[in-house]
């Protein structure tokens, strides 16, 4: 059974009269577990969905559904599966006490994989997911292989029930799904040899692996599982050199780089990043790899059309990490706008100075950074720190951290989407609208 908690006006659900809070049991006599089954099981044009109105009214409605037109109704959020592994390098478990409850949720749910993107291990799978990810095509998934050789894959994910990933993977490519894979280097377990015969395994599973991403572990002051050694340059460095030595055969013999470092790898390496032609569609931007390489591009189309913005004093609030990265960016906005950009890097107080990227700064960081600045005409934070609710991950809310500070302030994606607008644009309850992954 699903829940209705929202149905848009004038829509097929509306004339049905469906309302919010009506349950859905079943479609063409078909029970519905959740919004996979509702989605999938109501692609068919006619349709008989028996349901159970708020007031408890049981009801069939038979539908006539032209093809593609819109259901419009929302469904209530699935519960979410949890992650039954203790990974040392997880990043809940290196979150202080005290933050908001679903902050705390490990999830690992291979609906959520496919439906936004998010990385799952598939260590929980019984032969009912199996069985829905196969008929209802659930392709691509995005996978957290970490290993595949099984031994270290149980170290890594601290379970020794873990099943072998690999044996998972080949099953799902005999029923064509492909899917993105990521493995979360930590020195001294899945670098080495480790992560060579991960590469080679991956490899063996041909184009049902559509990109692999190594990311370096990241682990803040909080982080009291971890027990390992952490990134430093040589490490990253080394890591760097076996994706090169992969990308450059998948090239010779696939046409496309398949493997690909984050972001991070490079910055720790104190390596330039490539250049945009480097990672294609940008498959795992959102994992970190190519987020700072798709800025510059955005920065570098979007500048020539920019306003004049003579003598404004802008200030520009980022994570360490970030910091060597901007100058250039903010020399260019500064040509074209005739503005002056002051850049504010912001050391993180909640996780500590080992977490370096500006997505995590948090509302006391931002308070921090610009209290005072009676001198800017308006700054920019990122925006990437604010949830869709406009709260930073320590509970402030962005409205009252702008009310706070003696300067308009803006939660900005690229710059550009600030800069562009005419006029002083008008602070927002939160985040301005998405435009790109990053």
């Amino acid at each position: 059974m699903v829940r209705v908690s929202r149905v848009q006006p004038e829509s097929i659900a509306a004339e049905l009269g469906i309302v919010p809070g009506t349950q859905l049991h079943t479609v063409n006599g078909r029970e519905l577990a959740d919004f996979l089954d509702w989605e999938f099981l109501t692609a068919e044009e006619e349709l008989v969905v028996e349901a159970t109105l708020p007031d408890g009214e049981a009801v069939v409605f038979e539908v006539e559904r032209p093809d593609g037109e819109p259901f419009g109704l929302e469904l209530e959020p699935p519960t979410v599966r949890r992650c039954a592994n203790r990974c040392e390098f997880c990043f809940i478990e290196g979150l202080p006490k005290g933050l908001r409850k679903p902050l705390y949720v490990r999830d690992d749910d291979y609906r959520l994989s496919f439906a936004y993107g998010n990385f799952a291990t598939l260590s929980n799978l019984k032969e009912r997911d199996f069985e829905r990810i196969l008929e209802y095509r659930l392709s691509p998934l995005y996978v957290s292989v970490h290993a595949t050789p099984w031994e270290a894959r149980k170290v890594l994910l601290n379970n020794p029930r873990v099943p072998n990933i690999v044996e998972q993977l080949t099953r799902l490519r005999a029923g064509g799904i492909q899917y993105h894979c990521q493995m979360v280097i930590v020195p001294g377990l899945n670098d080495g040899a480790v992560l060579e015969q991960s590469m080679q395994d991956l490899w063996a599973l041909g184009d049902a692996v559509l990109s692999v991403a190594l990311v370096p572990v990241g682990v803040t002051q909080y982080s009291h599982l971890y027990t390992g050694r952490p990134m430093d340059a040589e490490n990253a460095g080394r890591i760097l050199a076996a994706v090169e030595r992969w990308a450059e055969r998948a090239l010779a013999e696939r046409g496309d780089r398949w493997v690909y470092g984050s972001d991070e790898l490079y910055l720790l390496a104190e390596r330039p990043l490539p250049g945009p032609e480097h990672y294609g569609d940008f498959a795992q931007i959102e994992n970190g790899v190519g987020a700072v390489t798709s800025l510059r591009q955005r920065v570098l189309e979007g500048a020539p059309t920019l306003p004049r913005l003579d003598g404004r004093r802008i200030g520009v609030v980022t994570g360490t990490s970030m910091a060597a990265l901007m100058p250039p960016l903010l020399e260019r906005l500064a040509r074209q706008t005739g503005a002056r950009f002051e850049l504010i890097p912001a050391v993180n107080s909640l996780f500590g100075p080992t977490t370096t990227t500006a997505g995590l700064l948090v509302g006391a960081d931002i308070r921090r950074a610009l209290e005072g600045r009676t001198d800017l005409d308006l700054a920019l934070i990122p925006a990437e720190a604010i949830n869709e609710s406009g709260v930073f991950l320590d509970d402030e809310p962005f409205v009252a951290v702008r009310e706070a500070l003696p300067m308009p302030v803006y939660p900005s994606y690229d710059f550009v989407d600030v800069l562009s607008l005419e006029g002083e644009p008008s602070p927002s309850e939160g985040a301005p609208p998405r435009l790109t992954a990053v």
